[in-house]
């Protein structure tokens, strides 16, 4: 097995007990909120495998509120997420799943408000690590270990192209980017991960290509 830095072995600074069962889902709690572009309202947190057996114990529960909250895995609010989300008018309700995933730290995260829902699937890998698997039905990998973008778009000639140029144009260099959607011709999802941190203006410059439907982003 190949490590790229310490945090591999030992694990992220955070909020205990486990790193899989609380950083991880911390981590993927936050890149939800991320992905919604905004604090949600209400959230049906569906839990697989292992977290649906010890989410109570391992304080996966907490975590993942803490994310939705934007805390980060070594924020000591974590410890009062859920007094936080009430005084944030946040809802939230666990279920946990009978059905087996891939993984067994899994968690399907349905949030929204008034203007709007999202469902994000998360895979929390083991030393804090995640991997997004699914954004409202589209299947893709995203790691939140980089900054990344987001563009929901018809599927259309030059949409791929148009979003590379504005990114070269601002000289934001891409390291990975793949493409996902549920049917040709209809709606499709990019997903590219970035260099740098991602400045709003550059993400309504991307907003306004034709046949963008709508932007996301997640910074590091």
């Amino acid at each position: 097995m190949k490590f790229t830095s310490v945090f591999d072995i030992i694990g992220p600074v955070m909020i205990g007990p486990s790193s899989s069962h609380t950083a991880g889902a911390a981590r993927i709690g936050r890149v939800a909120r991320d992905l919604f572009g905004r604090q949600p309202k209400w959230a049906k947190i569906h839990l697989y495998g292992s977290f649906a057996e010890t989410y109570r114990g391992h304080g996966t529960d907490i975590a993942i509120v803490g994310g939705l909250l934007d805390y980060d895995t070594y924020d000591e609010r974590i410890k009062t997420a859920f007094e936080d989300a009430k005084k944030a008018e946040l809802s939230f309700e666990f279920i946990p799943e009978e059905a087996h995933k891939e993984h067994p730290n899994t968690t399907r995260i349905v949030m929204g408000d008034d203007e709007g829902e999202m469902s994000v699937e998360g895979i929390s890998i083991g030393g804090g690590k995640i991997e997004i698997s699914e954004v409202n039905g589209f299947k893709l990998r995203l790691t939140g270990g980089m900054p990344a973008i987001l563009v929901v778009h018809d599927d259309r000639a030059g949409c791929i192209a148009n979003v590379a140029n504005c990114l070269a144009m601002h000289s934001v260099n891409i390291g990975h980017m793949e493409v996902s959607r549920i049917e040709r011709g209809l709606t499709a999802l990019m997903v590219i991960e970035v260099d740098q941190n991602i400045e709003d203006k550059v993400l309504q410059q991307i907003s306004l290509i034709p046949y963008i439907t709508k932007v996301s982003k997640i910074n590091n």
